[in-house]
């Protein structure tokens, strides 16, 4: 399974920006995704996570009500629409995947991960 993700840039404080994240390859096995990011010296956090079955989610506070994450099964895509940027948002946005279903917060719970793309929120 590849995933590649795009929709990165830069943006006002207060701005939008919609990530997309295209599975390739063995798509039939992927399941629950995700999306993390990684801010300069800090380390790679949770941001949010739907499941294929239900689409359930589950987001980080720190993006609550301002992000929503969703998913196109039959174009293998996942989206995350980002409202209100602040530039605490600022990081590179990776997107995950595993081969079974669940609400998984932690990186090590995903077995598949695309390249990431930067978001760069200006004050």
């Amino acid at each position: 399974v590849q995933l590649q993700a795009s929709g990165g840039g830069l943006v006002q404080a207060g701005g939008s920006l919609r990530l997309s994240c295209a599975a390739s390859g063995r798509t039939s096995i992927v399941y629950a995704m995700g999306w993390f990011r990684q801010a300069p010296g800090k380390e790679r956090e949770f941001v949010a996570t739907m499941t294929r079955i239900g689409q359930t989610t589950n987001y980080a506070d720190s993006v609550k009500g301002r992000f929503t994450i969703s998913r196109d099964n039959a174009k293998n895509t996942l989206y995350l629409q980002m409202n209100s940027l602040k530039p605490e948002d600022t990081a590179v946005y990776y997107c995950a995947a595993h081969n079974s279903d669940g609400v998984r917060l932690r990186g090590y719970e995903y077995n598949y991960w695309g390249q990431g793309t930067q978001v760069t929120v200006s004050s």
